[in-house]
């Protein structure tokens, strides 16, 4: 079962970053990563068109209160949702608490090993300090590169699924599970 989640109050410090709640400040930085071609197509959406749809997501972001902002050297260079995971395609879990993450990073970071820090961090800090049981994240059968951040992270591949882009295209995608 998908359980309530509220990042407000919540930062998370690795080795080289601060992971924290979205700030307005932040627009330009979003706006930087998320204009730029193959960074949003790897995660299901188009590029940011101008820096006013990059402030709608944004103010989102705050609203909802379940994406992280990933900080490096004091600028944001990707995000981390903790998104409700389909329960209806994975009914086997509905005695556990879960979640699902997803994330994107700024392709100007591609390769340094930042996403599996993030990850890491938010898994410890979702099952250690929230509580959950289990987390799924996904990813398209064609992005090796967040295939290889799952496995880094301990995930499991679990089961193929079709999954609609927000630009209409349905995709194959393996949900992997990680279980506490």
């Amino acid at each position: 079962m998908n359980i309530a989640i509220d990042i407000t109050q919540t930062a998370i410090e690795t080795e080289r970053m601060i992971l924290r709640p979205w700030k307005l400040t932040d627009l330009q930085d979003f706006y930087e990563y998320a204009s730029v071609d193959g960074v949003g197509q790897m995660a299901g959406w188009l590029p940011h068109k101008n820096i006013e749809e990059s402030e709608k997501i944004l103010n989102m972001f705050i609203r909802e209160r379940k994406t992280f902002a990933l900080e490096y050297n004091g600028k944001v260079i990707g995000s981390l949702g903790i998104e409700e995971y389909d329960e209806g395609a994975l009914p086997e879990f509905a005695d556990k608490r879960g979640r699902e993450i997803g994330y994107v990073l700024s392709k100007e970071y591609w390769g340094m090993g930042l996403m599996p820090e993030a990850v890491k961090a938010v898994i410890d800090y979702l099952f250690e300090q929230v509580g959950m049981e289990f987390l799924v994240c996904c990813h398209f059968t064609d992005n090796d590169q967040s295939r290889r951040v799952q496995e880094k992270c301990g995930f499991q591949h679990y089961k193929l699924i079709k999954a609609e882009t927000r630009y209409g295209i349905v995709k194959d995608s393996w949900a992997s599970v990680l279980i506490r």
